[in-house]
């Protein structure tokens, strides 16, 4: 009997794994192929059958919603929206519904993915499907020619895009002609697209936006596993009046959710320590900054464990392999921002702790889904801080476009089509802001990309309030169900599924709350392990690494020769020193206490070994908010050196806005910034100090000052560095 070429495939890749789970497959393959038995079987219900069947197994039988989803797509070209918990099997509904529409000669799926791992995972998937899969992102740019090549000449099956290709003028040039030849379009983590959505993002939008403009013949697929029923319906109404949605219970029966609230960060780290020690398997620890993640792996690696940092600034290469080595348990664990997060599949992960709790509880419920997909039990964690507020806060209104800032950007670009160098010199506006502001106007088509540079599109903007502050309220809205959800008021899966809108809420009967019991430590980690975090954390040293060209529009070029390398006593919210420093910039000004200048002194200590030279006098920074703590640091490091305090500089004026460019920044610091006339520095290297250090212009612009004043070598000793 001959059986279609893409069941073939399928058994094919079966073969290579597990002969007896081929053999059943097989038989089931010549049921399906059995006439009589496909009299009563839909093309889309046969494909889909055959995709769970190569994916989970020859037992696995599909889901109703499953076989209704398929057979919108494939018979009636319609657009559907999927909301199901993470492990339900929305992946089986696009390869089923691909595996058809080829069947039928429809050309290739095209799937849009937010993250590089998630997409990594889907070519793997897809081929598992029996379907051929292939990437355009902005890793792989040599491959594009062969990949199109393929689409050309009917080789793929597949093609997964990330949503800023739209934003890269050679893949839009390449989008016309792949939408004329596209079978189905699937925006996968669909919630990405609503302004509502938890990790709503600009540039998916703006993709979706194009996607959503193909013809009506052509069905489309939307999938997330977090989805309120704000967002559902937002989704909907993108798809378009005829949208089907099919959308099921969110409860995870296999996750043991838990909260243990009231450690501080030292106690946080020794917590994790312990956990590890106890859970069985190897699992995830969340942490809410990049900083944070390589600060909690360094120690968790000082105690004995294997575990790997995880976060966007990686290498693809980098993350790849840290994502391989978790899914073969070569590591513990994988300390990660939320960029290991949507799709990563790993279906017998045992835990998932967060260290700092995200923003709403839709967040969190995505990133504990990644646990127990195929365990009976897998426990989640949440350990709330004491800074998670300060972080909601930023990143709520990090996407917010402020009129006053737009309408700089306007109009700079009413002048001709600039680059972001040149607009940021214009505006004054720093580069995170800018972009970020860029790509809300592209999303409403005001501007757009001509080769690298912006233009405009010659369509006013309006300033929508309403929409912002509704947006602003539902962020607060999200931080105030998240605080409840940390403190325990009530069965916390129940919680998650209220705040997603799920149709069947109940208690768990499995979490802390339920069970007023505590998984692995407990409420509090042992004290042996409080102090190892706490050693680890006061023995790093964290390095300043110099600015190396100054700004255009500042008034000075070429490379910068006046800073040397710095070291700060701590970077961001530090473990080590996060209880001593808080109440230092958090009340009025005075001197540093005692523990505080013991740190500085230890951190010269290790410094010293990579002097060339000794310095040969300290200068503290003017500060208009901390003079009694820089004069009160400089002195101590002074007396303690036997060197001579030297106050060299002093304020003319106020310091820059934080949202300045870099360029504007230079050029007020060094109109506001002067030295003393009376000023007289010893030849030799000088130490300058300062409580904060942030962009590290006002450190570079005084450390040219000193240098022009005679200094051989400026070291940069500050107690705080942000990021």
């Amino acid at each position: 009997m001959a059986y279609p070429p893409r069941v073939v495939r399928t058994l094919a890749h079966i073969l290579g794994n597990e002969h007896q789970q081929a053999s059943q497959a097989l038989a089931l393959a010549r049921h399906d192929s059995d006439p009589a038995h496909n009299a009563a079987m839909s093309l889309a219900d046969m494909h889909l059958r055959q995709v769970l069947a190569a994916m989970a197994g020859p037992a696995a039988r599909p889901r109703d919603d499953q076989t209704a989803a398929v057979a919108a797509l494939v018979e009636q070209r319609a657009r559907v929206l999927v909301v199901q918990a993470t492990g339900w099997g929305k992946s089986a509904v696009y390869w089923a519904a691909s595996s058809a529409l080829r069947a039928q000669g429809k050309g290739p799926t095209l799937i849009v993915s937010p993250l590089l791992a998630l997409m990594r995972d889907q070519v793997s998937a897809a081929a598992q499907a029996g379907l051929r899969a292939a990437t355009v992102n902005s890793t792989n740019l040599a491959e594009w020619d062969a990949v199109f090549d393929d689409i050309a000449g009917n080789r793929l099956d597949v093609l997964l895009v990330s949503p800023e290709r739209l934003g890269n003028p050679g893949f839009a040039r390449r989008l016309p002609d792949l939408l004329a030849s596209t079978g189905l379009v699937v925006i996968d983590e669909a919630h990405c697209i609503s302004d509502w959505g938890f990790d709503f993002r600009p540039d998916y939008q703006r993709l979706a936006k194009t996607l959503l403009a193909i013809g009506a013949s052509t069905p489309v697929l939307a999938t997330t596993a977090t989805a309120n029923s704000r967002v559902t319906l937002d989704i909907a109404r993108q798809l378009g009046p005829q949208a089907l949605t099919f959308r099921g219970s969110l409860a995870r029966a296999s996750l043991q959710l838990a909260v243990v609230p009231g450690l501080v960060s030292l106690e946080r780290y020794a917590w994790v320590a312990d956990a590890l020690d106890a859970f069985a398997g190897s699992g995830i620890v969340y942490a809410l900054t990049v900083a944070e993640t390589e600060r909690l792996a360094g120690f968790l690696r000082a105690s004995g464990f294997e575990v790997a940092a995880y976060h966007g600034g990686l290498e693809t290469e980098v993350r790849q392999g840290i994502e391989d080595a978790l899914r073969r348990n070569a590591l513990k664990a994988v300390v990660a921002t939320s960029a290991l997060g949507m799709g990563y599949d790993k279906p017998d992960l045992a835990f998932c702790i967060h260290v700092g709790s995200p923003a709403s509880p839709v967040a969190y419920y995505q990133q504990v889904g990644r646990a127990g997909r195929a365990l009976d039990q897998a426990v989640a964690v949440l350990l709330p801080a004491e800074t998670d507020e300060q972080i909601w806060a930023y990143f709520a209104t990090a996407g917010v476009p402020d009129p006053a800032r737009v309408g700089k950007v306007l109009d700079a670009l009413a002048q001709g089509p600039q680059n972001l160098l040149a607009l940021e010199n214009a505006t004054a506006i720093r580069r995170g802001r800018l972009e970020g502001l860029l790509k809300i106007l592209a999303v409403d088509e005001v501007v757009q990309r001509e080769g690298s540079a912006w233009a405009l599109t010659g369509r006013p903007w309006t300033h929508d309030a309403a929409r912002w502050q509704a947006l602003a309220q539902v962020r607060e809205r999200e931080a105030g169900l998240m605080r409840a959800f940390a403190a325990g008021q009530g069965c916390l899966m129940r919680f998650l599924q209220e705040a997603l809108d799920d149709p069947e809420p109940s208690d768990c009967g499995r979490c802390s709350v339920c069970t007023s019991r505590l998984p692995g430590p407990g409420a509090r980690p042992g004290e042996a392990r409080v102090e190892a975090a706490r050693v680890f954390a006061r023995g790093q040293d964290v390095v300043i690494e110099p600015r190396k060209l100054w700004p255009a529009g500042g008034g000075r070029k070429g490379r910068i020769v006046a800073c040397s390398e710095g070291r700060a006593l701590a970077f961001a919210d530090d473990p080590g020193w996060a209880e001593a420093l808080r109440p230092l910039f958090a009340a009025a000004d005075g001197p540093a206490p005692q523990p505080v200048l013991d740190g500085l002194v230890a951190v010269l200590g290790r410094w010293r070994r990579s002097w060339g030279a000794r310095p040969v006098a300290v200068v503290p920074m003017p500060s208009a908010l901390h003079p009694l703590l820089v004069q009160s640091m400089a002195s101590h490091v002074a007396a303690l050196g036997h060197l001579p305090l030297v106050d060299a500089l002093r304020l003319a004026g106020p310091p820059p806005d934080v949202d300045l460019a870099s360029g504007a920044r230079v050029a007020l610091l060094l109109k506001n910034l002067v030295l003393r006339p009376d000023a007289v520095l010893p030849a030799g290297p000088v130490l300058l100090l300062d409580a904060r250090y942030r962009s590290g212009w006002t450190m570079t612009v005084a450390a040219a000052l000193l240098r022009e004043a005679g200094a051989t070598a400026v070291l940069p000793l500050v107690l705080h560095q942000l990021p």
